[in-house]
């Protein structure tokens, strides 16, 4: 899967609204988010909790470069819980948390901008 940083970029090729449902997106808050020095790229180690139908979910999310782990806790976000997990060096992350880039390319995380219930998935 390719994903652009690159703001001047053109959109991606369309899809069918059919493929947009197989996207799931929910929120969740974090939980726990320790330093994950071993990765390429700056990043933190989280643990999410989606609710009680999801349940707590890890991410190695590259956003060390904004954001330091003791001020994460208790921060809501929104992540694709339905992709594989993934084995990114000596940890599994389960959810791909979602950003956008700011001007370095810096990741800003996606977050609602009310506290919401935990599990709730975005349409």
């Amino acid at each position: 899967m390719h994903m652009t940083h690159d703001p001047t970029a053109p959109s991606a090729p369309e899809i069918a609204f059919d493929d947009w449902l197989k996207v799931d997106i929910r929120v969740g808050t974090i939980v726990s988010a320790e330093p994950f020095p071993e990765a390429r790229k700056p990043s933190i180690k989280l643990v999410i909790d989606f609710g009680p139908a999801i349940g707590r979910r890890k991410s190695a999310a590259q956003i060390a470069a904004r954001y330091a782990p003791d001020e994460l806790v208790g921060r809501q976000v929104a992540a694709v819980v339905n992709f594989p997990p993934r084995q990114i060096g000596p940890t599994v992350s389960e959810v791909l948390t979602l950003g956008f880039p700011d001007e370095e390319g810096r990741v800003v995380l996606l977050q609602p901008d009310a506290t919401v219930p935990n599990g709730g998935r975005l349409f």
